[in-house]
């Protein structure tokens, strides 16, 4: 199977936020593409990445991006796929400008914005695998299990509340 999932961020040192979004992906089973496209030091490639999406067998971006955070904006101006936007924690604002230039985006383009950092990176793989599982029977499958998996470990911690014998 070709990517589904196209993983795109404006530099490298994005990474260690969209690193969360690609094993996640993986977990899940979920055919996806990495690429470094930056908004404002290589538009054309980001044009091109976005207009050619589709026809290539993407059906969903998720793009990740600090400071500006033009990139998840531009790509859904360029596509008709869902665009979910991941703000990176930037060392100024800590994320919170990425998080409102990704949300602010005028109607007409929209963007799904996700929470800033690992959190958001990890929910942008969750939601495109929402998305993906309406069509492929193995991808819901897949996020069904994570989500069980989920329910059991909350179920199986211990609990924090004191013994009611005096016992810890």
């Amino acid at each position: 199977m070709s990517a589904l999932v196209g993983v795109i961020m404006g530099s490298k040192s994005d990474w260690s936020t969209l690193s969360h979004t690609a094993e996640t992906l993986e977990r899940l089973g979920i055919e996806h593409e990495i690429q470094v496209v930056s908004a404002h030091r290589t538009p054309d490639l980001l044009f091109d990445y976005a207009a050619g999406a589709a026809e290539r067998g993407l059906e969903v971006i998720i793009a990740g991006a600090g400071g500006a955070a033009h990139l998840p904006g531009m790509a859904a101006a360029k596509t008709v796929l869902p665009v979910l936007g991941v703000p990176v924690q930037s060392s100024m604002l800590s994320g919170v400008d990425s998080l409102l230039s990704i949300v602010q985006m005028p109607a007409g383009i929209p963007t799904g914005t996700l929470a800033i950092g690992r959190a958001g990176a990890i929910n942008a793989a969750l939601l495109a695998a929402a998305m993906l599982g309406n069509k492929y029977p193995e991808i819901r499958a897949a996020l069904e299990d994570y989500r069980a998996e989920q329910t059991r470990a909350v179920l199986d911690a211990p609990d924090p509340r004191p013994s009611l014998s005096g016992e810890n």
